[in-house]
Formats: C-alpha cells, sequence, structure tokens
C-alpha cells in the first residue's frame, strides 16, 4: 500500500509499505532540481534492524522511466513468469519485481551508492503488493512525487 502526501514537516514524498510486514516500506522524499533535465531525490528503505537512505538518487528525463516501469507491471496484473527489473542510470537504485500466485507482486528495492567504489555498501527490502490497483496507485504516487504535482 502506497501513503502519498505531505509529512509533518510539509515536505513532499511517498511512502509504500509492504502489505504482509507493514514494518517494512520504502520513502522517496527530499525532491530538488537544477535544470529540467533530471530530478535528484532521497530514498529511504525500512525494515526491522534496517534503516538505509542513499540521498541524492537522480532520474533524468532522457531516462527509463521507473513510473513507467510500476505502469507496465500494475497492466499486467494477471502475471508475468520470471524477474523484471528496472535501475537508475547510476546503478544506485534497483527495483526488482517477481508476481506471485494470488495477485501479488514482490519488489525488491535496492540501494547501492557509489557502486564502482571500494568499500561501498549495499541494501535491500521487498515489499508485496496486490497486482492492479495497488500497483498503479504506486506508479502514480511516484509519478507524482518526481513531477513535483500535487494529489
Amino acid at each position: 500500500m502506497t501513503s502519498p502526501g505531505v509529512r509533518h514537516d510539509d515536505k513532499p514524498h511517498a511512502t509504500v509499505r509492504c502489505r504482509e510486514n507493514p514494518s517494512v516500506d520504502v520513502t522517496f522524499r527530499d525532491r530538488f532540481s537544477f535544470d529540467a533535465d533530471s530530478v535528484h531525490y532521497a530514498v529511504e528503505l525500512r525494515a526491522p534492524g534496517l534503516t538505509a537512505r542513499v540521498d541524492e538518487v537522480v532520474a533524468w528525463i532522457w531516462d527509463s522511466d521507473l513510473t513507467t516501469f510500476l505502469d507496465e507491471l500494475a497492466a499486467e496484473y494477471r502475471g508475468w513468469e520470471g524477474e523484471r527489473s528496472w535501475q537508475t542510470n547510476d546503478h544506485d537504485l534497483t527495483v526488482s519485481a517477481v508476481f506471485r500466485a494470488g495477485g501479488h507482486v514482490g519488489l525488491t528495492w535496492s540501494l547501492q551508492p557509489w557502486p564502482q567504489a571500494a568499500g561501498g555498501w549495499g541494501a535491500s527490502v521487498t515489499t508485496w503488493l496486490e497486482a492492479g490497483e495497488q500497483m498503479a496507485t504506486l506508479a502514480a504516487d511516484i509519478r507524482h512525487f518526481l513531477t513535483g504535482e500535487q494529489l
């Protein structure tokens, strides 16, 4: 389930919570831009015993868009075989999706800042959502966050 909106400090964000374990979530926040070609934002992963954050993930307007990937998953609510993946141009955010019987999609959100640097780190969590409507809502929430549109 997603929960877009405004936090107590009035900054836009979008959060996806695992329907099977609500203590597992992914939050997009702190969006900013230097120019019309890109949007920068932070991504936080949370699970029991884990908190990880990358402060500056970049979405380029010419890249394959995360919302397009999520829209495509939502459109295939009847399922697919295997794993599908998307990643940022810098490879610091990767999302992998699998379909499970019963109409559920597992999204594994992986952060790996500075993937080419020695001594780097990585973290991931998996959120489970209902295929179709929850996936479509997630895609819309992320689109609103990245474009700065009000819901």
